[in-house]
């Protein structure tokens, strides 16, 4: 498949993902739901145009976005300095950038004017940046997508990911988003598929075990992870040294 085709079909696919997406409805305590990939499609497209590609080294795979990256953003693990200054995401597509249909007053999006910094997101791109001379040079062989799109939050603001959600919910949602990376992985042709934190690594087992495509798990770089915050980048480095992934 060629460079074109890919970023065609991961596009139309995240499309399709979205118009199936729009149709879902959640319960409480689920107060608020965002989608990024809708208000920050400007960025989001940017992003795929620019740095998807076919046949991949690796393609690294997110839960869904926090409320300082990629809820800001529209680019999964996108925490503003490293999608602003390193990605170097154009003007056009971040003032393209306009707010949910349903904006929680304690997460308002603001794009590029957000003063806040996911910590997932800086340690993440922080590593490959270490690694790389540039964005570019990392996107040659790899790239980042997320499983899940939505961000669900309580009416206090507080995040719920999507694998708390009931039963029913929670099967419906998956069944969208197991389409969704089942037609992304077809499109950019890994080598291998890396799981950011314990949720992505067993999706990508429960999809892809029966593939040709070698699977793996990295520890996720969240605040919130013990083990993370005992330097989240050497270990995540050494086990991607270890797997083959880099040298």
């Amino acid at each position: 498949m060629s460079h074109t085709a890919a970023v065609e079909q991961v596009l139309e696919s995240t499309g399709n993902m979205n118009n199936e997406l729009a149709a879902l409805k959640f319960s409480d305590p689920v107060h608020t739901v965002y989608n990024p990939l809708e208000y920050a499609w400007s960025v989001h497209r940017e992003y795929v145009e620019r740095f998807a590609g076919t046949g991949l080294k690796a393609v690294f795979l997110g839960m869904n976005p926090g409320p300082w990256g990629m809820a800001q953003t529209g680019v999964p693990f996108g925490a503003i300095p490293w999608v602003r200054d390193w990605m170097n995401i154009s003007m056009e597509a971040w003032n393209g950038i306009h707010k949910p249909s349903r904006e929680h007053p304690k997460r308002p999006i603001e794009g590029r004017d957000c003063s806040r910094v996911e910590v997932s997101g800086d340690r993440l791109w922080g590593l490959m940046a270490q690694r790389f001379p540039s964005a570019e040079a990392f996107f040659r062989q790899h790239f980042l997508i997320n499983y899940c799109p939505l961000v669900f939050m309580e009416e206090s603001g507080r995040n719920r990911t999507p694998d708390k959600l009931p039963p029913e919910e929670k099967n419906l949602l998956f069944q969208i988003c197991d389409r969704s990376l089942k037609d992304m992985i077809s499109a950019l042709g890994p080598e291998h598929l890396i799981g950011v934190g314990k949720f992505a690594e067993n999706t990508l087992k429960r999809l892809f075990n029966d593939s040709d495509i070698a699977i793996h798990g990295i520890l996720h770089p969240s605040p919130a992870s013990p083990a993370a915050n005992r330097g989240w980048a050497p270990q995540a480095e050494q086990k991607l040294v270890e797997i083959g992934i880099w040298e």
